[in-house]
This record gives structure tokens, C-alpha cells and sequence, in this order.
């Protein structure tokens, strides 16, 4: 790849000024650029959490193709999101913004496209901070029960969600030197984490699966009898867990060189979590010791049960731990990535009370209304999980068909542009067109692929709602068009007196 990426030999003369950058592309810098390339590459680290996605979705998993969909599954997808992440970081590092993939889109297409863009990574980056959350909550309930007489229930399960939710919120209150400390943490207890869990794994339980079984057994517990289409399904557990990493893009006026390290870190991120994820998948699935027997749970999380059955109640107390507290890392790193989502929409006036949510408070520059507004609607995307027992898989879903889409729109507009794109200091050169194809291509496949049902036969309890969700967000943000289609716009370059203007009043 000639031209692929700027070396960390580059003089720090060649890169460049990245206040005078967001000024050319309209924006008054108003958020403190602390954050450096490890606090950029950590925060998507966090947010994708193979502790978190592939923990929480493990027991879908399990029925839904069973263990070789989700190790091929796996190897499969991570490729792909790699293809995906690298057309999308050469244009991150042309437009190195808060608003990330709505700006760029409306740059490289035009308002529209810009417009229902940004609605629809609104709607994966709040369904992601629901899915992690809700995940966190499921787990913390099943330690409970191992030690107490509590008894997971939708509704306990969704208070214990509230308060994960409130402590997030309160977190990112305070400014993003702390993010970016809590981020740059939880790398390496993620790591050090699944270093652990595979270790311990692989050396106390009495016996462990073959190879052939962890590579090659098929579980349709579906409905469906098609196994193409159940394996295809079987694919969310690893697409749900590889999104998030445009949280390095949305950082990115918070971050010191990000026309570089932005881009840089959501290819990190990716590969660093394939790798890992890989390992930690295989090392839960050799250890089953009885497959019904952990999909059945009583603490109704399935790997729970694989580290009880092999280590024993104390043994998995410790590795529930660690599993838990990386949800937590992970939820905050989204909730930091989605409020600074909503922050930069409000900033060119495009959601409802936008004079609001652009607010940034001067003692600790974070945008402090666009974080309690992410995690409020987080909580009514969480809602339906009080009644349906597939409500979570649909959360999950929800994220995949809102956020991925907005990952390719970009990408397809900057491939429409063809010469008229001017790359940024990190780019693809020669790769970037075939590269940008297959990013696109996968896309339009997962997004019409986790729209339609996971179970058979299709009822209210069992339906995929992320649908519904996809077509509530399009008709909202159509009919909103209309109202605030005046309003909203992205600046021109440097900005007019009156757009500064106005982004200076948002300072409180």
C-alpha cells in the first residue's frame, strides 16, 4: 500500500495544525484537545469490548448456528470490519470533526446526505450505549444470584440498567482527561483480562471440547430449518461486537494530531480486538462442559455458567469480575462517543431543542446536556426488554443496522467523488477504490440481513423490532427535515460571524 498510512516518524512540522484545520472546515474549537493517539485508539478499543460484545451475545450464539458459526463467524466479519474501518479512517482523517460520518457525508454529498446520515449513527451509537449497558446489568445480576437469593428478573435486570446508565452519565461529566484515563485503563484490562480468562480456562476445568467441536459443531435452536440463513443470523454476535469504533472519529476535536491518530486508531482498534476476540471466543467454547446445560442457565448468562461448571463458585465470582468491569469501561467510552455525537448535531441545529444540547459547561468542557439526552434515550431503546424475552438481541440489532450504514455512506459518497476527494495525511493511495467496494458491499448485506427475524415462528415476544426502530428514526428524521431543513447546516469554511457566534453562545 503505497501512501497507506503517516509513520510515527513523520516531523511533528509535516502534520497538521489541527485548530487551524477545524477552523477551515467551519468549526470553532470549543471542546480541550487533551487526548493523545493511545487515549484515541482506547476509546474505540473500549467501545467495540470483545468483554462486553462477545460476553453478552455468547448465549445467542450458542443457538444460533452454535460454535463454529461463531468462531468462523468471526474470522469472517473481523475481515470484513477491517475493510470497512480503513476506508472509513482515510476519511476521518480528511474531516477530523465531532460530527464524524454525518460531516462527511454532507460535505461529499450534500445536506440531505449528511442529514439522514447523522440520524442514522444517532440511532446505532444510543442503541450501542442500551446494548453495553444492558449487557453490564445482565451480568451483574448473575453474580448476585451465585452469592445471594436475588433472582434476575426484567424488571430488577432493567433497574440495575438504570443505575449503570446514571453512573455513566455522571462520569462524563467531568472532562475528557478522565475519559481518556478510564479508556487508556481499560486497554489493558481488557487484555490482561482475556489473557486471564483464556489461561484459567485452558488449565482447571476437568475436561474440555475438541477441536473439531469448537471449530466444526452446527446448533440451529432457531425455528428456522435453513442452515444458511441461521448461520447467516449467527453473524450478529461478531458485527455487533466490531461497531463503535467510529468513537476515535467523533474524539477527534479532543484529540492532539487527529487528522492521524484518529484514523490510526480506529484501524487499531479493529485489528487488536479480531485478534483478541478470536482467542476469547475459543476459550469459552473449549471449555463447555455441558452445552444445554449452559444454555440454560439459571443465571440466565450463559458464560457465567461455563466459568461456575469449571472453576467453581468462587473461580467465577473472580472472572465475572473482570467481565464486568470491562462492560463498564466500555459503556462509558460509548456514552463519551455518543454525547459528543449529539453535541455536534445540535451544533448545526439539526435535533429537536438543539439550543440545548450543544451546551458545553466551561469548567470542564464537556458538553454536559448532550450526555444526559444520550443516556435518557438509551433507556427508552431498553424499554421493550421489560416484556420480550428477545428484546435484547433486537437491541443489539439495532445498533448493527443504524450505525453501520453510517459507516458506509461516507465511504460511498467519498468513492462517488472519485478525484474530487482530498485525502488527509492518512490514506489508502491506489487501495483505497477496491477497499472502499468491499466496505460498501458488506454493509448493504449485514443491514438488510439483521432487519429480518431470528426466530421461528415470528411473534410479538419473538419479532426483530430493530426494523420498526430503523423506520421510526428515517420517518422521524424526514418529517424533522422539513421543519429544520432552514436551520440546519454545517458551516462553511471558517465559518460565517454569525455561525461563531452562535457556537460561542453554547459555552455555559
Amino acid at each position: 500500500m503505497s501512501r497507506t498510512t503517516v509513520s510515527s516518524s513523520v516531523p511533528a512540522s509535516a502534520l497538521p495544525d489541527e485548530e487551524q484545520r477545524l477552523r477551515e472546515l467551519g468549526y470553532q474549537p470549543v471542546l480541550a484537545r487533551r487526548m493523545g493517539g493511545f487515549g484515541n485508539f482506547a476509546i474505540s478499543f473500549s467501545v467495540i469490548s470483545i468483554l462486553s460484545g462477545c460476553m453478552t451475545l455468547y448465549g445467542f450464539g450458542l443457538g444460533t448456528g452454535g460454535p463454529a458459526v461463531m468462531m468462523w463467524g468471526w474470522a469472517g466479519v473481523g475481515l470484513m470490519v477491517l475493510f470497512v474501518g480503513l476506508a472509513l479512517a482515510e476519511v476521518t482523517s480528511a474531516y477530523p470533526t465531532s460530527g464524524a460520518l454525518y460531516y462527511m457525508a454532507d460535505r461529499l454529498g450534500g445536506r440531505r446526505w449528511g442529514w439522514y446520515t447523522g440520524w442514522l449513527n444517532l440511532l446505532g451509537l444510543l442503541g450501542a450505549i442500551a446494548g453495553i449497558d444492558y449487557g453490564a446489568a445482565l451480568f451483574s445480576g448473575a453474580l448476585l444470584s451465585m452469592h445471594t437469593d436475588f433472582h434476575p428478573t426484567a424488571g430488577s435486570t432493567f433497574v440495575i440498567f438504570l443505575c449503570i446508565l446514571l453512573l455513566h452519565a455522571l462520569l462524563n461529566l467531568f472532562n475528557v482527561r478522565l475519559v481518556s484515563l478510564f479508556n487508556s485503563i481499560s486497554v489493558w484490562w481488557h487484555l490482561t483480562g482475556v489473557a486471564v480468562i483464556v489461561g484459567v480456562l485452558a488449565i482447571f476445568p476437568d475436561s474440555h471440547k475438541s477441536p473439531s467441536f469448537v471449530f466444526g459443531e452446527f446448533v440451529n435452536d432457531t425455528g428456522w430449518s435453513n442452515p444458511l440463513y441461521v448461520t447467516m443470523i449467527g453473524l450478529l454476535l461478531a458485527q455487533y461486537t466490531f461497531s463503535g469504533y467510529d468513537a476515535s472519529a467523533h474524539l477527534s476535536e479532543e484529540t492532539s494530531n487527529a487528522s492521524v491518530t484518529a484514523a490510526r486508531g480506529i484501524v487499531r482498534a479493529i485489528w487488536v480486538s479480531w485478534v483478541a476476540g478470536f482467542v476469547l471466543l475459543a476459550g469459552l467454547t473449549f471449555a463447555i462442559q455441558d452445552y444445554v446445560g449452559t444454555q440454560e442457565s439459571a443465571t440466565g448468562v450463559p458464560p457465567a455458567q461455563i466459568f461456575i461448571d469449571g472453576l467453581g463458585t468462587s473461580g467465577a465470582t473472580a472472572l465475572m469480575l473482570i467481565v464486568i468491569v470491562a462492560q463498564l469501561f466500555c459503556g462509558n467510552a460509548e456514552t463519551a462517543a455518543a454525547s459528543r455525537m449529539v453535541f455536534a448535531f445540535s451544533r448545526d441545529n439539526a435535533l429537536p431543542g438543539s439550543k440545548i444540547w450543544r451546551k458545553v459547561s466551561t469548567r470542564s468542557q464537556a458538553p454536559v446536556p448532550a450526555v444526559w439526552l444520550s443516556v435518557g434515550l438509551a433507556a427508552v431503546i431498553a424499554l421493550p426488554s421489560l416484556y420480550s424475552a428477545t428484546a435484547y438481541g433486537a437491541v443489539t440489532a439495532i445498533n448493527v443496522i443504524g450505525i453501520t450504514p453510517a459507516y458506509a455512506i461516507p465511504v460511498f459518497l467519498r468513492l462517488r467523488a472519485g478525484d474530487r476527494f482530498q485525502p488527509g495525511p492518512w490514506n489508502l493511495g491506489r487501495w483505497s477504490k477496491p477497499i472502499g467496494w468491499i466496505a460498501v458491499c458488506w454493509v448493504a448485506f449485514v443491514t438488510v440481513l439483521f432487519c429480518l427475524p431470528q426466530a421461528s415462528p415470528v411473534t410479538a415476544d419473538s419479532m426483530n423490532y430493530a426494523s420498526i426502530a430503523l423506520a421510526v428514526v428515517l420517518i422521524l428524521a424526514t418529517v424533522w427535515w422539513f421543519v429544520a431543513r432552514r436551520s440546519y447546516s454545517t458551516p462553511s469554511a471558517y465559518g460565517t460571524d454569525k455561525e461563531q457566534a452562535e457556537i460561542a453562545e453554547g459555552i455555559i
